[in-house]
């Protein structure tokens, strides 16, 4: 997406600055003292060019050996005329030099436009054959074009490395069509005309002396010049960047343009100073700039359009010197870097080309895209779906992973810490809003981006790594139709494979296609701080916080604003294709500290801030010093990739006060290469130090017209940010099993959310077992190609007796989306093929929330092995030791393997949102530590033992299992036997070693079990 430079076209106010629009001047006629200037100049030239070399010639004649070297004149005796032949070759070298610096002023002066190249190691020889010829010149018609390099005296050529944009095209014949070079050579002519009037008056500026300028110098590396580093430097306060703004607002520059913001400046701009502007990179130019006719303009607009690297007939010619081979390439590349109208000062984030979709792997007829299309080609969003969740596919995925990882976490910690042993088994099931963004999560999420997103970035890390190149700057990630586009901060030459060029040296992509193959890598997340912030079109920008160079600004009203910080922090704490990261937020009304108490920190005030990133920044720059390293970059690879480099990104939604806005400021200067990013909020969107600025309005959209942005802006409203933080802290560890919606099915634990009638009586009607191979008892097995669809639906509803939402279920069925007829015409067979209950209703029906429930009357497997549970530990088995043995093993037997062991590949993709593969080995276990303890109350240890071991068949990594074991066999009073499960743990525990209470265990029943195992193997 390209963006042209706007040009006034109001008329001048007369209030406004001097200089806001440029008058033509008269120009000057040339004096006496130009001419007797100009005929030293040419004196000058003529001594140091023909008559040094002629005199060397006569006087010293030839300084060189006649013969060929040997070693005895390392032994001869060094004479006066050895050291004037070593002199003379020293002044050969030097004149040589400095003939080369005459031969590039005089090229750069003849051909009009452009700043003259830089000769190595020549900086006061090319200084001084600059003034020279340019005093030669300046009486002649050549003059005007010249007048680039008369602006430059007194300055660093460091400065004068980048060619303008009409140089590069006039220099770079073939690469452009005829038409291009024509509407060059109109830009260099505009050039030359204002350059031209510029000499003219360049004598009248330096003797008033009163009114200083400075040129914007083009970046070193990373760092970009701004009016704030330029007030800093010469007016000894980055806050008065907005005297200079003034002073040249609207004033056209040497390109054409104008300036229209403070943030939005260019090399080779020229910016008029305050009287009191001090520092040696100012120079003293003229007060006006010649006018250029209004065709001109236009033409040179034409042209800007034309050779930007965006356009149509750049990006064909681009491809084409891509096929012509590697050193076009690296020529093209320059150009852009140096030509067109994108803003690489002010990191321009570019709409990366449309490829058309994969013809390969066509989209289903009726299906979206993806799920989030689907979600937006809702009516309403019906059924009260949260629209943020639904429409944010990576934050939804990170979200629902996390929760999913707190969950596991919970039953796990609930089961080890549970008197006797054994704890809860159920989650809590969500309800009210909780439930509304659960069902989001599992419309919206879209795990399989995320995956292909991080092995994406960390194949590119180790590919790069393998070839012994850093890592480049990423400043914007696009992922569009599948593809991933890396556009970077600037240049870094081709990709490694299968990674390729995108539209121009800037971007690199790799398709989908490409991405799928890749494997999963142990090397470091190279980009951590990509966080998406909205949708344009149909692509999905990812912006690196991480590199910013400065502070990213964000204004808009408090709400908007908290939304999207809420959104960036959700998912930069959850997301999947980072390690680790510290995120400092301050100033959010919901605190978000329980999506990952490991990565948020909450700050109360903007000092606290302050205060810890003063000393973090100090820390880190003493560590990339003390390591060698000049960014972050550099150290995400190598030995300590894994340990260090984590990003620190702070997110301060409060506005901070004038003061802190400068302490922040100048934190944030160096940032970008520290691995720190800075997210500000501001009411007014004048935040100084800020890099990028951004702005939420009311109607969802975030506008960045600095970047050329205008987004569909992923958020997350308070409520859903109170929904989402209820979802965690129900998960907690500390509040598992507890209260009346607590998971626990054991002794101090709850009931299961649904309890099957285990007696005769309560025959089900459909009878489905899922734990080891699925088999349906009670239908007719369906016909046609929905059967398995049909299949894996009643699986679904079987997992969740607490209702499925509808969009949840076409999600999990379809993950790329299916339309709403499709999904309800699925409904419908699959409510024909369960039937209905002798008094007429169907099987399958729908609550007031419209969620899909199944009737008791259809029940699993592992409703019946939860009920069993239940009732034998605390229903009528607690009570009846009889019941209890009974109950526990025929719940033992119904365990035939793992759950769904023969599901189709590709097909119930959705288990992996599910804990149901953490619930069943828990469940099992319980009730095999169940059955053991009622037959070692009766001293029946082979019968533990043999309870105990169908019950590592399916949990063979329970420590309470393998320790239960232990104890049952020392009861059988055989130390061999004992030694060898002993061993047999040992073994299997591998290099972790055995846990803690296990050890504890063997020295109480096997107190030589270390020497004992270790004299065995």
């Amino acid at each position: 997406m390209a963006r042209t430079t706007s040009r006034s076209t109001s008329p001048p106010n007369p209030q406004s600055p001097r200089n806001r629009t440029p008058q033509p001047l008269p120009r000057r006629r040339r004096t006496v003292g130009d001419f007797v200037k100009a005929f030293f100049a040419f004196v000058a030239l003529a001594v140091l060019l023909v008559g040094v070399p002629g005199a060397l010639v006569v006087f010293v004649g030839w300084p060189l050996p006649g013969g060929a070297p040997s070693l005895d004149w390392l032994q001869q005796e060094i004479t006066v005329s050895t050291f004037i032949n070593v002199l003379t070759v020293v002044v050969w070298f030097a004149w040589a030099q400095f003939t080369a610096c005459v031969l590039v002023e005089i090229r750069a002066a003849l051909s009009g436009v452009g700043i003259p190249g830089r000769v190595p190691g020549a900086g006061g020889s090319q200084m001084l054959a600059r003034q020279l010829v340019a005093a030669v010149l300046l009486v002649g018609a050549t003059a005007a074009s010249f007048a680039p390099g008369l602006s430059q005296f007194g300055q660093s050529l460091e400065g004068n490395q980048k060619p303008a944009s009409a140089a590069s095209a006039q220099q770079t014949p073939g690469l452009f069509g005829q038409e291009q070079q024509q509407q060059a050579a109109l830009a260099a002519d505009a050039l030359a005309a204002q350059a031209d009037l510029a000499a003219a008056h360049a004598d009248g500026g330096a003797k008033a002396g009163d009114t200083k300028f400075y040129r914007i110098q083009p970046p070193e590396g990373r760092h970009h010049d701004s009016l704030w580093e330029v007030a800093e430097r010469h007016l000894g306060d980055g806050r008065r960047y907005k005297e200079i703004y003034q002073l040249n607002k609207d004033r056209e520059q040497p390109d054409g343009s104008r300036l229209s913001e403070a943030s939005l400046i260019r090399p080779g701009w020229i910016m008029e100073m305050p009287a009191d502007a001090h520092g040696g990179e100012l120079v003293e130019m003229p007060d006006e700039a010649p006018e250029v006719s209004k065709d001109v303009l236009e033409q040179i607009s034409d042209y800007s359009r034309t050779g930007d690297h965006q356009g149509s007939g750049r990006q064909e010619q681009g491809s084409g010197r891509q096929e012509q081979g590697g050193g076009q390439q690296e020529q093209g590349g320059g150009q852009e870097q140096g030509g067109g109208s994108v803003d690489r000062d002010t990191a321009h984030i570019v709409l990366p080309e449309q490829r058309p979709a994969t013809p390969e792997k066509p989209a289903a007829p009726d299906a979206a895209e993806t799920p989030a299309a689907q979600a937006a080609d809702a009516d309403g969003f019906d059924f009260g779906l949260p629209e943020a969740l639904l429409g944010a596919p990576l934050l939804a995925a990170g979200l629902l992973g996390a929760l999913g990882r707190r969950r596991r976490h919970a039953l796990w910690q609930s089961a080890m810490g549970a008197v006797g042993g054994r704890g809860g088994m159920q989650p809590p099931t969500p309800t009210g809003a909780a439930a509304a963004a659960q069902d989001a999560l599992l419309v919206g999420a879209d795990p399989e981006g995320v995956r292909l997103l991080d092995l994406s970035l960390r194949g590119l890390a180790a590919a790069l790594a393998q070839e012994n190149r850093a890592l480049p700057t990423v400043y914007a990630a696009w992922l569009s139709n599948g593809d991933l586009h890396l556009q970077l901060a600037q240049p870094a030459g081709r990709p490694p494979a299968p990674w390729q060029l995108g539209q121009d040296q800037t971007f690199w992509v790799l398709a989908r296609t490409d991405a799928e193959r890749y494997e999963d890598v142990d090397t470091a997340a190279p980009y951590p701080g990509l966080v998406c912030l909205g949708t344009l079109d149909d692509s999905r920008l990812l912006l690196n916080l991480e590199s910013v160079p400065g502070i990213v600004s964000l204004s808009g009203s408090a709400a908007d604003r908290a939304a999207v910080f809420a959104s960036v922090a959700a998912e930069l704490a959850t997301n999947g294709w980072s390690d680790r990261m510290t995120i400092t937020v301050v100033g959010f009304g919901q605190d978000l500290t329980p999506l990952a108490p490991n990565r948020l920190r909450h700050l109360e005030d903007v000092d606290a801030l302050i205060e810890t990133m003063e000393a973090e920044t100090r820390q880190r720059r003493g560590a990339l010093g003390a390591a060698g390293h000049d960014s972050v970059l550099t150290g995400r690879t190598g030995p300590a990739q894994h340990t260090r480099w984590a990003p620190h990104l702070v997110l301060l939604a409060a506005e901070p006060s004038a003061e802190e806005a400068v302490q922040l400021a100048e934190l944030a200067a160096d940032a970008s290469r520290l691995g720190i990013g800075y997210l500000v909020g501001t009411e007014s969107g004048d935040l100084p130090g800020a890099a990028w600025e951004m702005e939420i309005t009311r109607e969802g959209k975030l506008l960045a017209p600095l970047l050329g942005l205008e987004l569909a802006a992923q958020s997350l409203p308070e409520a859903q940010q109170r929904a989402v933080v209820r979802l965690f802290t129900e998960a907690d560890p500390a509040t598992a099993g507890t209260g009346p919606t607590g998971p626990g099915d054991g002794p101090a634990g709850a009931a299961p959310p649904f309890l099957v009638d285990v007696t005769e009586q309560g025959r089900p009607a459909v009878y489905a077992r899922l734990v080891g191979t699925y088999e349906i008892i009670g239908l007719d097995t369906p016909d046609g190609e929905r059967s398995p669809l049909l299949h894996e639906a009643l699986a679904l509803l079987l997992l969740h007796r607490e209702g499925v939402h509808p969009r949840v279920l076409a999600s999990a069925l379809w993950p790329r989306g299916v339309t709403d007829d499709v999904r309800d015409a699925l409904v419908e067979r699959l409510r024909e093929w369960l039937g209905t209950e002798p008094d007429g209703s169907p099987r399958l029906r729908a609550d007031r929330t419209g969620r899909l429930t199944l009737a008791q009357s259809v029940v699993s497997d592992l409703d019946v092995l939860r009920s069993l549970y239940h009732e034998a530990t605390q229903g009528r088995g607690a009570g009846n030791r009889a019941v209890r043995g009974r109950m526990l093993t025929d719940a033992l037997v119904l365990v035939r393997g793992p759950l769904l062991a023969d599901r189709p590949q590709g097909r119930y993709g959705w288990l992996t949102h599910e804990i149901i593969d953490a619930q069943l080995p828990l469940l099992v276990a319980d009730i095999g530590l169940a059955l053991s303890e009622f037959h070692l109350e009766k001293g029946r240890a082979e019968k533990a033992i043999e309870a105990l071991d169908a019950a590592l068949g399916s949990a063979p990594g329970d420590e309470r299992l393998w320790n239960e074991l232990l104890r049952a066999t020392h009861a059988t009073e055989d130390p061999a036997r004992l030694r060898q499960v002993a061993a047999d743990l040992v073994a299997r525990s591998g290099a972790r070693g055995l846990p803690p209470r296990t050890e504890a265990l063997l020295d109480e029943l096997l107190p030589t079990w270390r020497s004992g195992l270790t004299a065995a193997g």
